[in-house]
This record gives structure tokens, C-alpha cells and sequence, in this order.
């Protein structure tokens, strides 16, 4: 009998990120995210009563944000109508695209903790008008021990307008127990986060607030928990653009991005916006 030979992607990058107060920056734009594109931007906040975040109203251009909400209450509005309140375990999907403001923040005296992740958004929808979607609990589809945020996985299939080529998963797995991650075909990008626990990754440790960028490739992913274990991984395509920043954008070309910043500006004259928040 043959032996059975299987392929193994290495861990090749690792990052704890910086920690702010109650925010722990793991990628950026002009960082890591470079490299595992189109995930540009992530953060993960971990706030007590009364502590934030709460950043004030401000702009994006160029990109979707998604908001993954473990504990507390949210606090939204933004420039296109919409505002409410996104319960534990939901999602914020906000498009920015061309031009878009938005503000929110914890309920008064609950703690709040979540991740927060930027997506870069391909060159036909960058400048797109701006959409935002809030998706209540319930409503997040699950298969297994995942919930999915963006893309689909086995039956279930999030109803978020992402672009198409991109998975965002929320993993919850009990000690011991394993599960693989077959990328559909063309996610050459893989990243995997653990907020809660620790884990084997393709053989390897990833410690509790550890972030692990896998090698190129679309074999399978193992993963095993070490305690009860809950993470995000993220797979894609990889943005085939150049990364070209605002201070709160990204687009694939100076010429996008001096557009959504024109967009910005106009947004913020028409609704007397503070443009302090542009600084």
C-alpha cells in the first residue's frame, strides 16, 4: 500500500499585535496586511464598563468594514440611514466604497469585547455608493462549529454582500476536539486568530491572542483545540492591487482614493460633520 502523504502549509508569520487600551491592533495596511490582502485592517477590543471604544464619527472610503460582536451591546449609525442596536454574536457589514461616515460605541455600564476587520475592496466596487448591513444573532448561519461572517462553508452561507472570494469563519471547538478547513479553490490566502484558548495549527502552537499567517497554497488547514478553544480564520483570494492609504482608506489607485476622499468631504459639508474627524 502506498503511504498517504499529506501536505502540510507552514506557519510563516506570527504577530500579538499592539496593544492601546482596550484595543489590541494585529494588522494593518502598511503591515502585515500587505501580505495577506485583501484582510488590510484588524483589531480586537476588549473593553470594560465604561472604558470605550467608542471613536467617535468618522469616514472610510475603499473598504468594508466588518464588526464580530462576543459580549455586549453595540451602539450604530451611519451616514445611510441606518442606526440601532447589534445585540452579542451579531455582525456589522459597512461597505464604505465611495465615501461613508459612521459612529458607534458600547451601551452605558456593559462591557464589550469583539474584533473588528477591514477588507479591501476590489477596483469595481471601491468607489461603489455605501452600504451597511446588521445582522442580529440569530440570523448568522452555522454549520457545525462555525459560524460564518462572509462567504459560505459546507451548507451555510452568510447573507452579507462581500465581494465574492472571501470566508471569514468564527470556530468554536471544545478540548480536544479536531476539525479541518479545505480553502474553496483560489483562497491562497490563510490566516487563523485564537480569542479564547490555544490551538494546534497544521501541528504548530498558536497561543490565545496569537495571530498565525499560513504559507501560500489551497491544501487543507488542521486544527486542534488545546481547552476550549474559539477563533477566527480568514481565507481569499488574494487582492491582486496595490494598497494606496487615506487616513481612514484604502483603494488600489491615488486617483480612487482622492475620489472617495472628495466623497468625505462632500458627505460631511451636506450633514455639517465635524472635519476634524477628516485629521
Amino acid at each position: 500500500m502506498d503511504n498517504l502523504v499529506i501536505e502540510i502549509r507552514r506557519i510563516v508569520a506570527r504577530t500579538e499585535g499592539h496593544q492601546h487600551g482596550p484595543i489590541t491592533r494585529l494588522v494593518s495596511p502598511s503591515g502585515l496586511g500587505e501580505r495577506i490582502k485583501p484582510f488590510v485592517f484588524l483589531d480586537y477590543f476588549d473593553a470594560p464598563p465604561g472604558s470605550g471604544p467608542r471613536v467617535g464619527i468618522h469616514p472610510h472610503s475603499g473598504i468594508a468594514t466588518i464588526t464580530v460582536l462576543l459580549q455586549g451591546d453595540l451602539r450604530y449609525e451611519d451616514t445611510t440611514g441606518k442606526a440601532g442596536i447589534l445585540r452579542a454574536g451579531g455582525v456589522e457589514w459597512m461597505r464604505a466604497g465611495g465615501g461613508v461616515w459612521h459612529d458607534g460605541g458600547p451601551t452605558p455600564g456593559a462591557p464589550m469585547r469583539g474584533l473588528q476587520l477591514w477588507i479591501a475592496l476590489p477596483a469595481a466596487e471601491e468607489n461603489a455608493p455605501a452600504e451597511s448591513e446588521y445582522i442580529a444573532p440569530q440570523n448568522v448561519p452555522q454549520e457545525g462549529p462555525v459560524r460564518v461572517i462572509l462567504g459560505s462553508h459546507g451548507e451555510a452561507k452568510s447573507p452579507v454582500r462581500a465581494p465574492a472570494g472571501i470566508n471569514y469563519l468564527d470556530v468554536r471547538l471544545k478540548d480536544g476536539e479536531r476539525w479541518e478547513y479545505q480553502p474553496p479553490v483560489g483562497h491562497d490566502v490563510a490566516w487563523v486568530y485564537s480569542y479564547q484558548g490555544s490551538l494546534r495549527a497544521e501541528g504548530e502552537a498558536v497561543a490565545l491572542n496569537e495571530l498565525a499567517v499560513f504559507e501560500k497554497g489551497e491544501s487543507p488547514l488542521r486544527f486542534e483545540a488545546r481547552g476550549d478553544t474559539a477563533f477566527v480564520l480568514g481565507s481569499a483570494v488574494k487582492h491582486p492591487y496595490d494598497l494606496v492609504l487615506g487616513y481612514y482608506s484604502v483603494h488600489t489607485s491615488a486617483h480612487a482614493l482622492a475620489a472617495g476622499e472628495a466623497e468625505i468631504r462632500r458627505i460631511a459639508q451636506r450633514l455639517d460633520l465635524p472635519t476634524g474627524a477628516l485629521s
